[in-house]
């Protein structure tokens, strides 16, 4: 064959090619181009509290917007953070058939693999958020978006030893849910970085009920404050204690700044303990990403059969430094 031959069959193949590309791509859902590409799909959404929760809410107004933006006909669920009833809504949620679901992982593993087992067979598409769940993601597939938990934890532990200016043979206060194998996996991993620092670390079992009313956590904390006079730093579990940290210290008789508080996420009012000196650190998870992305993933997974997103969401840190960055933004509930 010569050059020249070769030259046309390559550039023949390269057209026909080029044509076939053409027409796969032009076989894709056309609603997949306009605007409200996923409105024929029927979604069930955990937001995880109960409503107006301060974390809660800015998941679900991540949520709201993607429901906006795609057009998925989209169900919201609040569950208060009772991970039992999470289970039961989840049943639930099964047995309505949706197309899709985005659950918060804090039931963890066991609780939920027999219904990720019942959606996968029903063809239903899942998401996780917040807490994951590999165990049952690797057996029934769905994506995670969020912080990986013990990860997240223990770099929020490394953090507040350095910035509290912590040494070995000080003590602090460490609260979370630490009996919840998946959930609590974020407060031990800050329990552990702590405590391979050398720091004496004082656990406070958490309640479920402190989320959605933070005060009743008042009395257990003065009284470790009180028993533990020499306690330099103590952390919270989540945005609704640790924005509730002035009303903890005021209440055990403490100033801004006599002990070094942090924990997890923002929120207007954690915007203002940052501003009165109470709060010093936080670890930023993005709990808008958390709502809003679960949606667009599942409506390209039904849609146009993409594989689920996996994102972690849990990088940053915020300080006393930085926090007016991200202040605007957190009182609209949006950071």
């Amino acid at each position: 064959m010569s050059i020249t031959t070769r030259r046309t069959v390559l550039r023949s193949t390269v057209v026909a090619t080029a044509a076939a590309l053409c027409a796969s791509i032009s076989t894709l859902p056309a609603q997949a181009l306009d605007a409200q590409w996923c409105k024929d799909v029927h979604i069930r959404f955990f937001v995880g509290g109960a409503e107006g929760d301060a974390f809660g809410t800015i998941v679900y107004n991540g949520a709201k917007q993607a429901a906006a933006d795609l057009g998925p006909k989209v169900d919201y669920i609040f569950s208060g953070w009772d991970v039992e009833k999470m289970v039961q809504q989840l049943r639930e949620a099964v047995a309505v058939k949706p197309q899709g679901i985005a659950m918060m992982g804090h039931p963890g593993d066991a609780a939920i693999m027999p219904l990720a087992e019942q959606a996968h067979k029903d063809g239903i598409k899942m998401m996780y958020q917040n807490v994951p769940v590999p165990t049952v993601v690797a057996a029934f597939g769905g994506g995670y978006v969020g912080a990986q938990q013990e990860q997240q934890g223990r770099a929020l532990g490394a953090e507040a030893f350095k910035l509290a200016g912590l040494k070995a043979g000080d003590k602090a206060i460490m609260i979370g849910p630490f009996e919840n194998e998946s959930r609590g996996a974020r407060e031990r991993g800050t329990v552990a970085a702590l405590k391979e620092a050398g720091v004496d670390v004082v656990q406070i079992n958490s309640q479920t009920e402190w989320a959605a009313d933070p005060n009743l956590a008042i009395p257990p904390i003065t009284a470790a404050l009180l028993n533990n006079p020499g306690v330099k730093a103590v952390g919270y579990p989540g945005g609704q204690m640790l924005g509730n940290v002035a009303t903890y210290m005021q209440a055990a008789g403490r100033k801004p700044g006599d002990i070094f508080n942090f924990g997890f996420d923002t929120s207007p009012q954690i915007v203002e303990a940052f501003k009165g000196g109470w709060v010093q650190l936080t670890a930023d998870q993005q709990p808008f990403m958390q709502g809003y992305l679960p949606i667009l993933s599942l409506c390209q997974q039904v849609v146009l059969g993409l594989a689920p997103m996996n994102v972690d969401t849990g990088a940053g840190f915020v300080t006393p430094q930085n926090y007016e960055i991200v202040s605007e933004l957190a009182k609209q509930a949006l950071r």
